[in-house]
């Protein structure tokens, strides 16, 4: 019941200040409860949902990101179709077709990608999607027999998980850079409360987090000076990422 007195209080609020809660535009979604009970706004029952978009990022009931990489996949390949007359130019530089592709196709691809809980198969995913559009762009065909190596050495890329990896840290560094009252920073080491299911738990960003944490030999409180200073910060960045790594073949 406290869900629905949340709710209540929330919509008599917005009643007051003449704003008035969008009953087709409220869904709900609950995650590792039993409880059944439905939430009510103004007399109807609020509709339950498995997934929702929020800033762009797909958030689903079991906390996972393939739901969000599919999306992101679908909307770099749009992208990328929707340029498909720069990539097939004799007339633009193939340096800058790159410069293209980073901009306008990877950053959507890459989208929200700081929080994703990525795993192998996810990483193989982007990277097929990454050397698909690069080999278009270079006119590699199957017979040229271009390993994905020498293909990211032309186009200066680098193995999606380095990229990924890079991309997370930076935003660690931000987030810890922010005040304590912050409530991106508080949930980086936000610990939930009550018992976990049963069974060996699922990997998480928090588990990923603090494995890499553990291979450089540091903690959230050391994370939080070292990350007051940028040039440290980016030597920790380094050290996560220290060469090109190896990407799907």
């Amino acid at each position: 019941m406290q869900m629905q007195d949340k709710t209540t209080c929330l919509d008599t609020v917005s009643v007051s200040t003449g704003l008035k809660i969008s009953k087709k535009k409220t869904e709900l979604m609950k995650i590792n409860t039993t409880n059944s009970t439905p939430v009510i706004i103004g007399g109807e029952e609020v509709k339950e949902t498995e997934a929702f978009v929020y800033l762009g990022s797909v958030v689903d009931r079991q906390g996972g990101t393939d739901r969000d990489v599919t999306a992101r996949i679908g909307k770099a390949r749009a992208a990328f179709i929707m340029l498909r007359k720069v990539w097939a130019s004799r007339g633009i530089r193939r340096a800058t077709k790159l410069r293209i592709f980073n901009s306008n196709v990877k950053s959507v691809l890459l989208y929200g990608s700081e929080t994703w809980r990525t795993t192998r198969a996810t990483q193989h995913r982007l990277q097929i999607f990454i050397n698909t559009c690069l080999r278009r762009i270079f006119k590699i065909r199957w017979w040229d027999r271009v390993s994905n190596q020498e293909l990211w050495d032309r186009a200066g890329q680098k193995p999606i998980r380095e990229q990924i990896l890079k991309r997370k840290w930076s935003w660690i560094g931000h987030t810890l850079r922010k005040a304590n009252s912050s409530i991106t920073q508080q949930a980086l080491t936000w610990n939930p409360q009550g018992k976990r299911r049963r069974g060996r738990p699922k990997n998480s960003w928090r588990r990923d987090t603090e494995e890499e944490m553990r291979s450089i030999s540091t903690s959230w409180q050391d994370l939080r000076k070292k990350a007051q200073r940028r040039v440290q910060w980016k030597n920790i960045i380094g050290g996560l990422c220290p060469g090109r790594g190896e990407g799907p073949k």
